[in-house]
């Protein structure tokens, strides 16, 4: 089964899928007051996400609670992030970091 890239207006989704249709589904399911901007077939069965390119350097460890907001806000990266802000007293900056850094690592 193909894996296609999926943006829309909020997200990007990675998802295996038989045709464009079948993906444009899967995201609309999933996020139906999202618009897709751009469907992709990737050209290979794997997806990878540079660590650097999202500013982390070095071991990073999974955090429950970033994985836990990430769950609370349904995948929601932005809602996740001002989740962690208010339960942790994070600022922006080190919000995204946690709440990103955890999505690579298989949230």
């Amino acid at each position: 089964m193909p894996l296609f890239e999926v943006e829309t207006d909020s997200h990007i989704i990675i998802t295996w899928a038989a045709d464009s249709d079948e993906a444009s589904s899967v995201v609309s399911k999933a996020y139906p007051h999202d618009t897709v901007l751009r469907l992709t077939k990737r050209p290979r069965d794997t997806w990878v996400i540079s660590k650097s390119a999202l500013g982390i350097a070095g071991k990073a460890d999974p955090c429950n609670t970033a994985r836990d907001c990430l769950s609370k806000a349904g995948g929601d990266k932005i809602h996740a992030i001002r989740l962690y802000m208010h339960e942790t007293g994070s600022d922006l900056e080190q919000a995204q970091k946690a709440i990103e850094s955890n999505m690579i690592m298989g949230w």
